[in-house]
């Protein structure tokens, strides 16, 4: 499997499958990875591994909460009768690093739709659960989202 020493460098987001963690900047968070584990077959619900860049930031500016469907923004602030109205909905709220694979055997990410992106703060972290991305509760999100630009570069490891 990957090594972060092949890839590491200061800027880089670094996300470890096995912990459950996101380093950047000497700053660690915990996500939520796939429930379904790793891998890169369209349709699995897997969530990638490999060297990506972040292809676009979207949703500068949105309340926490907010409801994005299809990359826009719906209007709509999560809210706990929400998710009882919609129990099966893959919730992506906040924010969307929208990832793009760099490696032969990931350049699906992209058109797979697969994202860090904010999650109801209510859902546990540092346990897998997404469909594909990588969830990060709000507030955390929305740092990240601050302190990253579009093209940087990010790895996803299993150690």
């Amino acid at each position: 499997m990957l090594s972060l020493w092949h890839y590491s460098h200061a800027d880089m987001i670094e996300i470890n499958i096995t912990n459950q963690t996101l380093k950047h900047r000497g700053k660690t968070y915990l996500i939520s990875s796939a429930k379904n584990g790793l891998g890169e077959i369209e349709g699995s619900f897997c969530t990638p591994t490999g060297r990506f860049k972040i292809a676009e930031k979207i949703g500068d500016g949105l309340t926490s909460g907010a409801i994005l469907v299809g990359r826009k923004p719906t209007g709509e602030i999560y809210s706990p009768s929400l998710r009882q109205q919609y129990p099966y909905r893959d919730w992506i709220l906040t924010r969307i690093l929208w990832l793009d694979g760099v490696e032969v055997h990931n350049q699906n990410t992209k058109a797979r739709y697969i994202y860090i992106h904010g999650t109801p703060d209510e859902i546990p972290m540092g346990v897998r659960g997404s469909k594909g991305c990588i969830r990060m509760h709000n507030q955390d999100v929305i740092e990240l989202f601050n302190l990253v630009q579009t093209g940087e570069d990010v790895a996803i490891i299993k150690r």
